[in-house]
């Protein structure tokens, strides 16, 4: 089964010094806090379908997203699709070294439709590297390596159409 949500379209990544993002969009890829936490401020209630969760090997990521976390033997693959109030506003993609996943950390495997956000920034131990922004689509895209215990995973998000991202 090699269905993703993410698609193998190509994603234009911008540097930083690229113009192109409209003002009201900024904030939003550029979020240091949690996207759940942000998408709560424009909803009654904020929801997440798990649509893949298994393991893969290094050949189910993409040249970019193996370049951008170290080889292991497996990673956890996690793609969701978050809604508020049963509006879908955004597709996130999660792939986290099989050495990310020791301790307590463990429990990233088991959080099923819990939004990563509620998970990942209730812990003390959590750090971003950067913040990558993109285009697929007409549709704007951010990639984060972050770190949980010094250890890494990347979360790709993917805003749909009708995310208050793209409300003036």
């Amino acid at each position: 089964m090699d269905e993703t949500l993410f698609a193998p379209r190509p994603i234009t990544w911008l540097s930083e010094t690229d113009d192109l993002v409209p003002d009201n969009i900024l904030s939003w890829l550029y979020e240091q806090g949690s996207m759940t936490k942000r998408l709560e401020q424009h909803c009654q209630r904020v929801t997440v379908i798990p649509y893949t969760q298994r393991y893969v090997t290094l050949d189910a990521l993409s040249e970019e997203e193996a370049l951008s976390l170290p080889v292991s033997e497996y990673y956890w693959l996690r793609e969701v699709i978050m809604y508020g109030d049963n509006i879908p506003w955004l597709l996130g993609r999660t792939l986290i070294p099989q050495e990310t996943l020791t301790g307590e950390d463990q429990q990233l495997v088991d959080i099923g439709a819990i939004p990563l956000g509620r998970y990942l920034f209730s812990h003390d131990n959590l750090s971003r590297d950067y913040i990558q922004i993109g285009l697929q689509n007409s549709r704007w895209i951010r990639r984060s390596l972050l770190r949980l215990s010094e250890k890494p995973l990347l979360l790709t998000e993917l805003f749909l159409p009708e995310s208050p991202a793209y409300k003036r």
